[in-house]
Order: structure tokens, then sequence, then C-alpha cells
């Protein structure tokens, strides 16, 4: 797999010879598209407005770091929100999430949301059910933030946002399986915003910017334990980074000064005790993601790095806008 992605950078021999199943998938995704725009396929729609944080790429581009950040400005501006996710790396049991959930159960990265956002979250394969099971639960949400789902038409929005990776961008700009793309580029241009994490240069006008930030640690086995990534400086320091772009976990380490081994495992990797059997190790850090799923068995130099977006703030203005809009509309 690992090979596939590099040829979804550029264009290659290898992604050329898979053109006439991309233009498969294309046409396959268009039928799709089209029978939800003529009702042929039904959308779900909620009483609360519904915002989606989604990509248009396979693998990770920062959407849940962004949809921590979304929550938490909307909170502040009165809002009661409520989060919904496929649970890819669980069961795909329609089911709350707590923060001390099962990760092999309920998937890495709403275990983290539901342990960041301080916010009822859900998930299930069919976020349209799920989405109304949490509204039952917890009337008092009044507007639900989707984690990814761009593509899960089922549940009509009203806000899209679509995030681009700032390192990979769109790849070698093909469909699946000849390049990244699960919709065509032109896709972007139907979206409510695009959020460009970690851009190298000035986003194209219209776009928004986002970086993440962070630089303290976390210790795994005592999570109440924190200290500066700066304290690791000249130790021997293993990198642990099972996300979509391992790379930029990476890089951000080396930014903040350590000198790091690297090890990446590929997205949503279940990891094992002998994944991080390291004997020569002073320090072990991985992202908050795989803390998740690592803490059940750590040691005591284990430590999660914590992130957090800062975005450019008139984003939350244009989503404001839109579910005002909708709220009117209501009315």
């Amino acid at each position: 797999m690992h090979a596939l992605h590099e040829h979804w950078r550029r264009r290659t021999w290898v992604s050329a010879l898979l053109l006439p199943l991309a233009a498969l998938f294309a046409l396959v995704c268009g039928l799709r598209r089209l029978a939800y725009r003529r009702g042929w396929l039904a959308s779900r729609r909620l009483a609360v407005p519904v915002i989606v944080v989604g990509n248009i790429s396979a693998g990770g581009t920062g959407k849940t770091p962004l949809v921590l950040w979304l929550v938490q400005r909307l909170r502040e501006r009165g809002f009661k929100p409520g989060i919904v996710s496929r649970g890819y790396g669980g069961t795909g049991e329609c089911r709350e999430v707590r923060p001390d959930a099962d990760p092999s159960q309920a998937g890495d990265e709403p275990v983290l949301l539901a342990a960041r956002s301080r916010c009822p979250v859900w998930i299930g394969t069919r976020r349209g059910v799920a989405a109304a099971r949490l509204l039952a639960a917890h009337p008092e949400c009044d507007v639900l933030v989707s984690d990814d789902g761009l593509q899960h038409y089922a549940l009509a929005r009203n806000v899209e946002i679509a995030v681009i990776d700032g390192q990979t961008g769109l790849g070698n700009g093909r469909l699946l399986p000849a390049g990244p793309l699960r919709e065509p580029p032109s896709r972007l241009g139907r979206c409510d915003a695009v959020v460009v994490n970690g851009a190298e240069g000035q986003p194209p006008p219209g776009w928004f910017e986002m970086h993440l930030e962070g630089d303290t640690l976390y210790n795994l086995r005592d999570p109440a334990l924190r200290r500066s990534a700066s304290a690791l400086r000249g130790r021997h320091v293993h990198a642990i980074a099972g996300i979509g772009n391992p790379e930029r976990f990476f890089s951000h380490l080396r930014r903040l000064g350590l000198s790091i081994t690297a090890h990446a495992f590929p997205d949503h990797h279940r990891f094992s005790p002998a994944d991080l059997d390291l004997p020569d190790a002073d320090a072990v850090v991985m992202t908050e993601k795989d803390a998740i799923k690592c803490r059940a068995f750590a040691r005591d130099n284990w430590w999660a790095l914590p992130v957090e977006a800062r975005v450019d703030p008139l984003l939350l203005e244009t989503v404001l806008e839109k579910v005002s809009r909708r709220g009117s509309q209501a009315a």
C-alpha cells in the first residue's frame, strides 16, 4: 500500500495503467451523486444544522483537529454541539462513545474526540442513524459536526468544509485507484469552505489556512505528568505515528528541536506491545491518536504530543453565516 501511495504523489506508469479503473470509479461516483441530487436515493435531514468536515482524498488531512477547533468555537458562541463519526477501526456498531471507550470497538478518532471535545459523540456506518440517535439521547444539542463524511450523502448537510493537506495537496490529481482522490478536484468548488492544513505559502484566494501547534507532552502511564518537548533534546527519542501523513508529525518534532528515529505505521494501525519494543529508547513519543490505542500497555517512558489547530478565524464566521441562514429558513 505504501508503494501505491508513492505513485499517488506523481503521475507514473503505474498510475497510468490504473486509469481505466479510475474512469470506472468516476462513473460510479458521478451516478451516485446524481441519484442523491435527483432524489432517487434519500438524504436524511435532521432538525438541527449539520456541518460536515471531510476531504476529497484518501488518507489523513487534519480533519479531527479541525473538528475539535470548530466545536470549541461553536461552544464559545453559545451553541451545544454534538459529533458524529463513522468510527473507522471499530466494529461499526451505532453507539455513543465515552472517553474511556475501547478504541478497538469504537475507533481511535471517536475516542479521541470524546476525550478532547466534551461533546456527545456517536458513531455508526450509517451516519444519519447515528446522528438521529445522538439527538434523541441529547436533545440539548443544537448543531452537529460530522467528522469525515463529505461523500456520505445519505446525511443531508448545511455546511461542507473540505480539508487539504498542505504538503501532499491533491497528489497527482487522479481518482482512485490511479490517484488519491475520492472525487474530482472540481468538487471543492461546491464546498462552503476549503481549509489547507500546513500550507506551504499562501493558499488560493477564498481558502482558509490552518496550522497544528503543540509543544507539551503528557505521559501515557500518568497523563497528569507533563513536560516540554524541549526536555527531550539530546536524548535518544523514537517517534511513532500511525496516521494518514506520518511525516507531518515527524517534521513537527524536528521543528521542536528533537533528533528522532521515526517509525511510520498505517493509518488506524492497531498497536501491540511488540510494535513498540524499543529497549534503546530514552523516550517514545507518539501522536495523541496513537496514544489512545497504546495506553493499556504503556511504559513509563512513553509520551504523547497533543496538538491544537490554529485556524483563520474567518472560517468560523463563514460557518455561522450558513448555520444562521438555515435557522432563519426553518423559522
